[in-house]
């Protein structure tokens, strides 16, 4: 059993809790502006005083509604100001936050607002609140739904006008770090959702840990910015809300991904934080780009010098030849990709998933440090993160101040901390299953080196066992495969079988510009696509590349590229794009017994 702990550095007060930040960033830096609202091609500015007086004013109203203190208020919308502007309104009006994703079901959102006993609930726009009417009936103790984009903020703000703020200073006198702030619900990749108690404590204490021992340079105080596109239903958007609050970085939201792209040219953040398959789509659309305009070798040979450059970094630095070939793609290739995303981004933080060394040190040489860490909504997001100072490629880092990270007999990954759920809402089984003696069971399986930097190799309960008894970790093969621009999802299976076998779709949106380079017609749809003999041979050498990294008991001896992707929409992919591994088995069950056929 190996451990790594980091001494928490930052120690708070009992009755420090999460609306003391706004409230002071009000009083004693009025004009700093905390976000910058979407307005039309441009950015409108928010002031800490304007922030605050539009939470307490919500607040009122949510308390002159009936909500009192520890009251469950769900929440279901895109990510937008409001949302911001809505949570911080619950937590000063003493209630807990119970988000939802916009592209919940009517089942999902039936099960979240019942298990939570959620009283009343915000949600976007008019379809939401037709799925939330639907099953309504269902729900016991609900009383109110207010729209977003009906104008029910403002409604609910000239409600509350006429309470004082002793009201609201109760409200808030009455919060702890011990205190309920949000109740996360797991995407549910297996079985039914579980509710995650996250408190006051475990939000505020690991954001200010973190910013003090892991992301100064990062965040920037007072200076930097950053643009949400995640979900803020997710733990990890939501804990960098909280974390650009408590460090006084402005903020910004994007509520449509499509509009990512011109969203942070216009915005131009100072670092981002997203799930790797973001970086991944950044790579392929730009290696695209360049083989559609005929520069295909050029942007590979500026790709091979990024990750040279990289790996050069932590052996003693490049030489001459190698500096001077990454000055010449840095104007033709490097500046450019910096250019997309607004120019000012030096610093990325991942996480969700993992990056994978060679595209991490692919951004590093371009210029665009990759921070890869680790955490589950279960550690209030992060866990682990690599920092500027000591940043090791292909792994999640070294414990946040405050965190234990161990390594159980078995391999898994068990986490300790400050950042540690309370337990699981009306789940008693659950907490005592997860923890043990204040230790999280992750379910993943990781190493930690000398150094006590942790590699993630995969989920306990997804080891792949084959019939001879190998076991195998199915993650850094399906993410080499999902590396290439033609593939967009892949799955490996074998468990009880005699090999290893994959499950592979295609990216609808990668098809057009390879096949434009390979002398195909631009129009060829996935269809096409997957019988076609040069898009098999290229998926053939993906296929072979992932293998030369494993042994041969582990390699993908036959695949099966699948007719349609795996989405959220088609329920394979949970909000935060993990593959909900049951579903599609169950889905491809007869793909992959195809596979196995004598």
């Amino acid at each position: 059993m190996r451990e790594s702990s980091v001494p928490v550095m930052v120690e708070l007060p009992d009755t420090a809790n999460l609306t003391d930040a706004p409230a002071r960033h009000a009083a004693e830096h009025p004009d700093r502006v905390l976000f910058r609202r979407k307005n039309g091609d441009g950015w409108r500015p928010v002031s800490a005083t304007t922030f605050w007086g539009e939470v307490a004013g919500l607040a009122k109203g949510l308390a002159d509604a009936g909500i009192g203190a520890g009251d469950r208020v769900a929440l279901m919308s895109r990510t937008r100001y409001e949302w911001t502007l809505i949570d911080y309104a619950i937590w000063t009006a003493g209630a807990v936050t119970v988000p939802i994703y916009e592209t919940s079901s009517a089942e999902q959102i039936e099960w979240i607002i019942s298990d939570s006993g959620a009283k009343a609930a915000f949600v976007e726009n008019d379809r939401h609140e037709a799925t939330l009417e639907s099953v309504r009936a269902g729900l016991t103790g609900y009383t109110e739904t207010w729209v977003i984009e009906r104008g029910d903020i403002s409604t609910l703000t000239e409600r509350g006008a006429g309470l004082g703020d002793d009201v609201i200073a109760e409200r808030r006198a009455g919060l702890g770090l011990d205190d309920l702030a949000t109740i996360i619900y797991t995407s549910g990749t297996t079985g039914r959702p579980k509710g995650c108690e996250i408190t006051h404590g475990n939000l505020l204490r690991t954001a200010q840990n973190a910013h003090e021992g892991a992301l100064r340079e990062v965040v920037e105080l007072d200076v930097g910015s950053t643009l949400l596109f995640l979900p803020l239903a997710h733990v990890f958007a939501r804990f960098i809300q909280v974390l650009c609050m408590e460090s006084r970085v402005t903020l910004g939201h994007t509520a449509d991904i499509t509009d990512v792209v011109p969203d942070l040219a216009s915005f131009r953040p100072t670092f981002l934080l997203a799930v790797p398959r973001v970086f991944e789509k950044v790579y392929n659309g730009a290696e695209q780009k360049a083989t559609a305009e005929g520069k295909g070798k050029i942007f590979h040979l500026a790709a091979a010098t990024a990750v040279d450059y990289s790996r050069a970094l932590d052996s003693g630095g490049p030489g001459l030849p190698l500096r001077l070939r990454h000055l010449l793609f840095d104007k033709l290739v490097y500046g450019k990709l910096r250019a997309a995303i607004g120019g000012q981004v030096t610093y990325a933080v991942a996480g969700g998933s993992a990056l994978g060394e060679r595209l991490g040190h692919f951004f590093r040489g371009v210029g665009i440090t990759i921070l890869e860490g680790y955490g589950l909504t279960e550690t209030t997001a992060p866990a682990t993160v690599n920092l500027p100072s000591r940043i090791k490629i292909g792994t999640v880092g070294r414990p946040l101040p405050g965190v234990a990270v161990r390594i159980a007999d078995d391999g898994e990954v068990m986490v300790k901390g400050v950042n540690v759920l309370r337990g699981y809402w009306h789940n008693e089984g659950a907490t005592k299953e997860a923890l043990e003696d204040g230790w999280f069971h992750t379910g993943d399986i990781g190493s930690l080196d000398d150094e006590g930097f942790l590699k993630i190799t995969g989920r306990k309960k997804e080891i792949i066992i084959t019939a001879a008894g190998k076991n195998v970790a199915p993650a850094p093969l399906e993410d080499r495969i999902r590396a290439h621009a033609l593939v967009s999802q892949c799955l490996v299976v074998g468990d009880g079988k005699p090999f290893i076998g994959a499950l592979i779709t295609l990216d609808a949106e990668g098809i057009g510009p390879w096949a434009k380079a390979n002398g195909k017609p631009e129009d060829m749809t996935v269809a096409q696509a997957r019988e076609d003999a040069d898009v098999i041979a290229a998926i053939d050498s993906a296929v072979q590349s992932a293998n030369a990294s494993v042994s041969r008991a582990e390699s993908i001896k036959k695949y099966r590229i699948l007719g349609e992707d795996l989405t959220e929409e088609s329920g394979h992919l949970t909000p935060s794009l993990k593959i909900k591994r049951n579903v599609v088995l169950r889905d491809y069950a007869a793909e992959v017994e195809a596979m196995y056929a004598k």
